[in-house]
């Protein structure tokens, strides 16, 4: 009797997880009814091969979607005009992006905090002055370029020494 029990519970789990397996996976798969009416909106060019998409490319497209109708109009055209620049590259030039963004994900955490606050200081510049260093940079030549970044990351390992640590 007891094993008999022990079986019955065993196949009521079993199914139990097989199927909230399932319905989670289907929670996974974004169908184009799941979809709210913005995202239906923004999305309505895929509504004719929705299905036909991987799961995979539609949460991403949902996503998308959905980051989008929160957007305000500045930040809408901002992602346009991103967009837009986005298509205009060619190929070779987007496998260049990505690859720079796979090496910047590899990067620790801190590596990539130094860059991101780099890159702000450097937007933070006024414009005359960041195209003067962007002129100066670009009539380097590839050897005096890789000592100026050398020169930077050395400059930024440097550990300058604190007001307590100083002697009097």
């Amino acid at each position: 009797m007891k094993t008999k029990c022990s079986k019955f519970f065993l196949v009521a789990i079993s199914t139990l997880l097989l199927g909230l397996g399932s319905a989670m996976a289907q929670d996974n798969d974004t169908s184009w009814e799941s979809l709210d009416e913005q995202q239906q909106k923004v999305l309505a060019p895929y509504v004719e091969n929705w299905n036909t998409l991987s799961a995979e490319r539609r949460n991403r497209l949902a996503d998308g979607a959905r980051r989008w109708a929160d957007m305000n109009a500045d930040e809408r055209a901002a992602a346009k005009d991103r967009f837009n620049s986005w298509r205009n590259l060619n190929d070779d030039q987007r496998a260049a992006i990505r690859d720079r963004y796979q090496q910047f994900q590899g990067l620790s955490p801190r590596e990539r905090a130094r860059i991101r606050d780099n890159f702000q200081r450097y937007r933070d510049l006024p414009a005359d002055r960041r195209q003067q260093l962007r002129d100066r940079f670009r009539s380097m030549s590839p050897d005096q370029r890789q000592k100026v970044r050398d020169r930077l990351r050395q400059r930024q390992q440097r550990v300058r020494p604190r007001a307590s640590d100083r002697p009097n």
